[in-house]
């Protein structure tokens, strides 16, 4: 009787945490469509687009506050441990991750209401070029969190240098649209923050990868050494 009854517990678990890695991966398609339609939006300059990614945030803001509550509930009455409590705890970051990517999805959304009332840039090009690879970082991300795939993860990692460089080339590449011509300076401020946005996505879908690694082989990465890659563009003041 004491086995039947700790089989059906045992089971049941299973299920929570299948349901869990369900609400997760919905919440990743979530954030991935919101990222999608915000650079869309911005490409197209496509305002009606761009209001519905600002209104559907609300949506991966529900999701992320009902994966958090689901998993406090299950760490307080199934009280897992080694893997199991480790795949927890990493859905709970990793929704706080998705979190943050559908707000600067969101942030996009909201830039290029305001960059839709001047004329276009060609530096447009470029920002698809860099939300390309964040993109692709966020579906290899989720893909890897599925399949457990700690190799997929750490090439996710790898790509964030990509990023990096993407954001630096677009910085100079704004900057001289700004020196140019003082009129570029409203429109290119405000993509200077899209390309920050899509920046910081990186970041996020990298802290998802590391995660992965945490919860297959149970070792927390190495501290990263963050930086801003734009800093070496600005020449240090001279020593007085």
């Amino acid at each position: 009787m004491m086995n039947d009854r700790a089989e059906h517990i045992s089971k049941a678990f299973d299920e929570e945490l299948r349901l869990l890695n369900n609400r997760l991966a919905e919440m990743g398609g979530m954030a991935e469509a919101q990222l999608a339609g915000a650079v869309e939006a911005l490409c197209r300059s496509n305002a009606e687009l761009a209001e519905r990614v600002v209104v559907r945030d609300k949506e991966i803001d529900a999701l992320d506050l009902e994966i958090d509550m689901f998993s406090v509930r299950l760490v307080a009455l199934r009280q897992p441990v080694a893997a199991d409590l480790r795949t927890i705890f990493a859905a709970i970051k990793i929704s706080s991750d998705l979190e943050r990517i559908g707000d600067l999805a969101k942030n996009i959304a909201g830039r290029t209401l305001a960059i839709s009332r001047f004329p276009p840039l060609p530096t447009t090009v470029s920002i698809a070029s860099m939300a390309t690879v964040v993109q692709s970082m966020i579906k290899q991300v989720l893909d890897a969190w599925t399949a457990r795939d700690t190799q997929s993860a750490a090439d996710v990692c790898a790509r964030d240098v990509e990023v990096d460089q993407h954001y630096a080339s677009l910085f100079r590449e704004l900057l001289t649209y700004m020196m140019e011509d003082p009129r570029n300076i409203g429109p290119c401020t405000h993509l200077l923050f899209v390309a920050k946005n899509l920046e910081r996505v990186g970041d996020h879908t990298t802290n998802i990868a590391e995660q992965i690694g945490y919860v297959v082989l149970g070792t927390r990465p190495p501290d990263r050494q963050t930086h801003d890659p734009t800093n070496a563009l600005v020449p240090e003041a001279d020593s007085q």
